[in-house]
């Protein structure tokens, strides 16, 4: 039976684990990286990056994986950076035209207030019931996974 690989990552964010903590993780293993390590690698980028509020984590996952997947490691290896840059501005627009935005503020706008500081919230009902982070999770690692095989 084939890992459902969204779901995997619905249930890892409900978990604890961060939105682009669970994007990344949910794919690890392709890469021959265990949950734990993409978990620590994309740490940083929850809540917007660092709980800004800017790209969303769920995208920044998604987009961890895209270098992954793609990326030679070559320094200088501009014509692969253009086409990941490529690949990477296509999944965005995908994740944007179902999401209306990339931007954790935007997608979180008008459903929890403003706050800036950079300790999350502590993950009760209330929590996952007032916020759309799930199914951007969903969202983002349904589109990682078209890319990614």
């Amino acid at each position: 039976m084939a890992i459902d690989r969204s779901e995997k990552a619905v249930e890892l964010f409900k978990s604890g684990y961060g939105c682009a903590q669970s994007v990344a993780a949910a794919y690890s293993d392709l890469f021959g990286m265990d949950e734990i390590t993409a978990a620590r690698a994309a740490e940083g980028f929850g809540g917007g990056m660092g709980r800004m509020r800017l790209t969303c984590g769920a995208v920044s996952g998604m987009i961890f994986l895209c270098g992954l997947r793609y990326s030679t490691g070559k320094p200088g290896d501009i014509e692969n950076r253009a086409r990941i840059y490529g690949i990477v501005r296509e999944m965005t627009a995908e994740f944007a035209a179902e999401a209306g935005s990339i931007t954790c503020s935007e997608l979180l706008a008008g459903k929890i207030p403003k706050n800036e500081g950079a300790r999350p919230e502590e993950r009760t009902d209330e929590y996952y019931r007032k916020r759309p982070c799930a199914n951007m999770v969903r969202l983002a690692a349904q589109i990682a996974g078209r890319y990614l095989t």
